[in-house]
C-alpha cells in the first residue's frame, strides 16, 4: 500500500473538562496561536464555580459540547481568585458551597467591577434552590440571572445563548 497517499494524523487533544474533573489541577484548552483564529470566532470562555463533583463533570462536559472553553473553581475563594487572573465571558455560580457561598462571591465580584478592578461579565446562578426567595436572593446578589439544577442541556444553550456567542451546533 502506498502510504503517501494516506491522510496525516488527526491531532488527539484530551477534553479540558476531563482534565479538570478528574484531577482538579486542570489544563486549559491551547491558545490560538498570534495569527490564529479571529476575535469573533474565539471560544467563549465560561468559569463554573462548582463544589460538587458530579455536577462539575456535567457541567464541563456539556460547556466542552456547546464550543464554550471551560474553567473550574470549586469554591468562592478560587472563583475570585481565577476572576483576578484572567476575568471570563461568563460565571456559572453554585450559590451553596463551603468557604464563601456563590451569594457573597458574586457581592464581591460586582464590587471589584464597579470599582475597575474587573470588566463586566454576567454571573448566573446555579442551583438546586428554586423558591422565588431563592431567585430574589440570587438577584439581590448581583447575579444575572437564576438556573435550577438538575442542569438541562438545552435550557443551559439557550440561557448562555443570551449572554455569549456559541458557535452553531453540528
Amino acid at each position: 500500500m502506498d502510504k503517501s497517499r494516506l491522510p496525516e494524523p488527526a491531532q488527539v487533544l484530551v477534553p479540558f473538562w476531563l482534565n479538570a474533573a478528574t484531577d482538579g489541577a486542570g489544563v486549559d484548552a491551547p491558545e490560538p496561536d498570534e495569527g490564529g483564529a479571529a476575535p469573533s470566532q474565539r471560544q467563549a470562555q465560561v468559569l463554573l464555580v462548582e463544589d460538587n463533583h458530579i455536577n462539575q463533570v456535567v457541567a464541563l462536559e456539556f460547556l466542552a459540547l456547546m464550543g464554550v472553553q471551560a474553567r473550574l473553581a470549586r469554591n468562592g475563594l478560587e472563583a475570585l481568585s481565577a476572576c483576578a487572573e484572567s476575568a471570563p465571558d461568563l460565571v456559572l455560580m453554585d450559590i451553596q458551597m463551603p468557604g464563601m457561598d456563590g451569594l457573597e462571591c458574586a457581592r464581591r465580584i460586582r464590587s471589584q467591577q464597579r470599582e475597575g478592578k474587573l470588566p463586566a461579565f454576567p454571573i448566573l446562578a446555579l442551583t438546586a434552590h428554586a423558591l422565588d426567595a431563592d431567585v430574589a436572593a440570587s438577584l439581590e446578589a448581583g447575579m444575572d440571572e437564576h438556573l435550577t439544577k438538575p442542569l438541562d442541556f438545552v435550557a443551559l444553550r439557550t440561557r448562555l445563548q443570551r449572554w455569549l456567542q456559541l458557535p452553531e451546533p453540528n
